[in-house]
């Protein structure tokens, strides 16, 4: 009787703290907004302060850690798609579809050699570094384009944004074959084979998320609910069944996520505003609960250990890695001015995502992947404030705001 009262009090406890936790967050959010403090920060913040042992309170669960933060990417990555028009994707569909894509393997191979040199890591180890902190993040560029409402000449806020979008798959697919390679003694794949794996996983991906959306909106316009609660309640059960689905079938989650966002997006006809209010809301929540565990995850005493240490690695990805790439994926866009292709290589906003992907190495246990999780943390910090900072300058420095 004892242990059954220990066991939901203890629940009621995690349940009534991660519920204040995300409240605090959500009070906090306006006045860093005024401030210019990405709420990214005063989540993970707030996880920081309250996890580490200092109210008699610890969190320690790379596992759990890993699977929140990997359901709470679906969520937002299909929000993302959900709000993303057709319209953009055809501006933006040949120069981000290239940046995500070959702009992430091109910062995984020229950042993995770099940190070959400088880190205490064996190359396959720097590889799935690199692949870690390859792409973009969806949430904290829509956050920072929308904050300071910028909208740029050539369209390179769209093109930023699908890029952003849209890179996730393919640097997860590195991460998880990088990890399996690790952690296979002796077992190495070719080129031929990550090449296939990756056509499969975007390829079957991509038909389950077309056809998750397309099966929810017909169904949603041949029966027509009167109950308008109803239909967002519907849509993500069928965004569950299409990403879980694709995932069964051995695609990309994300892709499906995010081509059935845009189906149902832009398809959908009735119910769409109360539908835009629930999975923004939804996305929100997603953010919160992801940036709160992981910084209840990290530990502070911890974390110092390994700063130093990320400082040179965060400026060669800030400031050669990812420029190198992103001007070798432009070679096929010789229209493309070179004010645009700065401004793109300048701005790879890391978010949430990095962190993400690192807890996948360290939940299955890679040598030094602890080390890397921490390193990633302070890269992460560092673009947040640099690059997240240099948007606006940036942008009116090259001349790229339209008038």
């Amino acid at each position: 009787m004892n242990t059954e009262l220990g066991l939901q009090l203890t629940t009621e406890l995690v349940m009534f703290g991660m519920a204040a936790l995300i409240a605090l967050g959500i009070l906090l959010h306006q006045p860093s907004k005024t401030l210019g403090v990405p709420s990214l920060l005063i989540f993970i913040g707030i996880g920081l302060l309250f996890g580490n042992g200092e109210f008699n309170f610890v969190y320690d669960n790379l596992t759990l850690t890993s699977l929140i933060g990997t359901m709470a990417l679906n969520v937002i990555v299909f929000v993302g798609g959900l709000n993303t028009s057709k319209k953009s994707i055809a501006v933006a569909y040949k120069e981000g579809g290239i940046l995500s894509t070959l702009g992430v393997l091109f910062t995984t191979v020229i950042f993995g050699g770099m940190l070959y040199f400088i880190v205490d890591f064996d190359l396959l180890t720097c590889l799935l570094f690199a692949a870690v902190v390859s792409s973009t993040d969806a949430a904290a560029v829509f956050s920072i384009l929308e904050s300071k409402k910028l909208k740029l000449k050539e369209n390179t806020d769209t093109v930023l944004e699908f890029e952003s979008a849209t890179n996730d798959p393919v640097a997860l697919l590195l991460v998880a074959i990088l990890t399996e390679m690790i952690l296979s003694t002796g077992a190495t794949k070719n080129a031929a084979d990550i090449g296939l794996e990756l056509a499969q996983q975007i390829l079957v991906g991509g038909l389950i998320g077309y056809l998750g959306g397309l099966m929810c909106i017909r169904l949603l316009n041949r029966i027509k609910l009167e109950e308008f609660g109803l239909i967002p309640i519907f849509i993500l059960a069928c965004f569950v069944m299409s990403a879980y689905g694709s995932e069964l079938l051995g695609g990309n989650i994300l892709i499906a996520s995010y081509i059935a966002g845009v189906m149902i997006g832009n398809e959908l006809k009735r119910g769409k505003v109360v539908s835009r209010h629930f999975f923004n809301s939804l996305s929100w929540l997603a953010q919160a609960l992801m940036f709160v565990i992981l910084g209840l995850q990290f530990f502070p005493a911890a974390l110092v250990g390994d700063m130093l240490v990320a400082i040179l690695p965060a400026l060669l990805l800030m400031f050669i890695a990812r420029p190198l790439a992103i001007f070798l994926s432009y070679l096929p866009f010789r229209k493309a001015s070179l004010q645009k292709r700065l401004f793109i290589s300048a701005i790879g906003l890391k978010g949430a995502t990095p962190i993400v992907f690192a807890l996948i190495p360290a939940a299955a246990g890679v040598p030094g992947a602890q080390t890397m999780m921490h390193m990633v943390f302070f890269i992460v910090l560092i673009s947040v404030f640099v690059q997240g900072w240099a948007i606006d300058p940036l942008a009116k420095k090259l001349n790229l705001n339209q008038s």
